[in-house]
C-alpha cells in the first residue's frame, strides 16, 4: 500500500512540474528553430507581422494647409490723384481715425500713409494705393460722408453766445468750446475764424487780456517755429497763423497760442486789430 501511495505521489509531482514549466513561459523551439512565446506551435509576433503605426506625436500633428497668397488688386486711386473720390476716401478714413488732416481731395503722402496703415491692420496687401478690396472694406466700416465732413465744416464756425465781456469795444472773442475766434466791434461780429489751442501741458489761458505787441513775421524764440501775423496778448501767448494747423487740423495742438489755419483770414485780422484791443478767452 505504501508503495502504491509513493508511486501516486511521484506521478502528481511530475505532472505539477510539467505544467509549471509551460506556465512560466519557458521558450521552446518550433519546427523552423525560431522561438515560440508559449510552446503552442504559433510563431512569436515580429515587427513585420502587421502594419507599423506612426509614433503618437507624429500621428497627432494636424495637417495645416499653407495660407493662400493674396496679391494686390488693380489700382483705383493712388498718389497724385485729385478729385471727389479722393475727398470721399479721406473723409471715410477720418471717420475711423486713420486720417487726421483736412479733407483736401488731393492724394498726398499723408493719405498714402493712412491707406497703408488701414491695409496693414486689415490684412490687405500694403500698397498705399486703393484697390477694390481696400475700398470695399473701408465702405463696410464707414458711412456715407456728410457735406460737413467733405468740406471740413463739422463743428466749426458754429460759435455759441458771445460772452458779455465781448460786447463792448474792440474785442478778439475766443470761444474754446466751439474752437472759434470772432473779432467783435461794439457787439457786432466782424469776422469769424477757426482756431485751436494749447495742449494739456501748455494750455491756452482763459481770462481777459489785451494785445500788447504785433509782429507779422515773428519766429518763436523757444521753438524756432514761424508764427506769421502774431498778435501777443498774454506772456508769450499769441493769436497767429499755424501751418501745422492747416496741415493736420485739430489732431495737433499749440504750445499755448491761439492757432489760426486760414492764412488769408488771419492776415486780414492782423490788419484790423490794434495794439490795446481786448482779448477774451472763455468756454461758452
Amino acid at each position: 500500500m505504501r508503495l502504491v501511495r509513493r508511486l501516486l505521489l511521484l506521478a502528481v509531482v511530475a505532472a505539477v512540474l510539467s505544467t509549471g514549466a509551460f506556465a512560466a513561459g519557458v521558450a521552446v523551439s518550433d519546427d523552423d528553430g525560431s522561438p515560440s512565446a508559449s510552446g503552442t506551435g504559433r510563431p512569436a509576433p515580429t515587427e513585420s507581422a502587421g502594419p507599423t503605426e506612426e509614433p503618437p506625436h507624429r500621428a497627432s500633428r494636424p495637417v495645416r494647409p499653407h495660407d493662400p497668397v493674396v496679391d494686390p488688386g488693380a489700382r483705383l486711386l493712388g498718389s497724385g490723384d485729385r478729385g471727389a473720390d479722393v475727398r470721399d476716401l479721406q473723409a471715410r478714413l477720418k471717420q475711423i481715425a486713420w486720417y487726421a488732416g483736412d479733407v483736401s481731395g488731393s492724394y498726398d503722402p499723408r493719405t498714402v500713409e493712412a491707406v497703408r496703415g488701414f491695409q496693414g491692420k486689415r490684412g490687405i496687401p500694403v500698397t498705399g494705393y486703393v484697390d477694390q478690396r481696400t475700398l470695399d472694406r473701408l465702405a463696410a466700416m464707414t458711412t456715407e460722408p456728410t457735406q460737413g465732413e467733405l468740406t471740413n465744416s463739422v463743428n466749426v464756425n458754429r460759435p455759441g453766445a458771445l460772452d458779455p465781456r465781448c460786447t463792448t469795444g474792440r474785442v478778439l472773442c475766443v470761444d474754446k468750446t466751439s474752437s472759434t475766434l470772432r473779432f467783435v466791434v461794439d457787439g457786432e461780429v466782424q469776422q469769424t475764424l477757426d482756431v485751436r489751442f494749447g495742449a494739456s501741458t501748455t494750455p491756452t489761458r482763459e481770462g481777459v487780456f489785451h494785445v500788447y505787441v504785433k509782429d507779422a513775421d515773428h519766429v518763436s524764440h523757444l521753438y524756432g517755429s514761424s508764427m506769421p501775423y502774431a498778435m501777443f496778448f498774454d506772456r508769450g501767448q499769441a493769436v497767429h497763423y499755424s501751418s501745422d494747423f492747416a496741415t493736420v487740423g485739430y489732431a495737433g495742438a499749440s504750445h499755448g497760442c491761439v492757432n489760426v489755419r486760414d492764412y488769408d483770414g488771419v492776415a486780414a485780422l492782423y490788419d484790423r486789430v490794434h495794439v490795446g484791443d481786448t482779448v477774451v478767452v472763455y468756454w461758452s
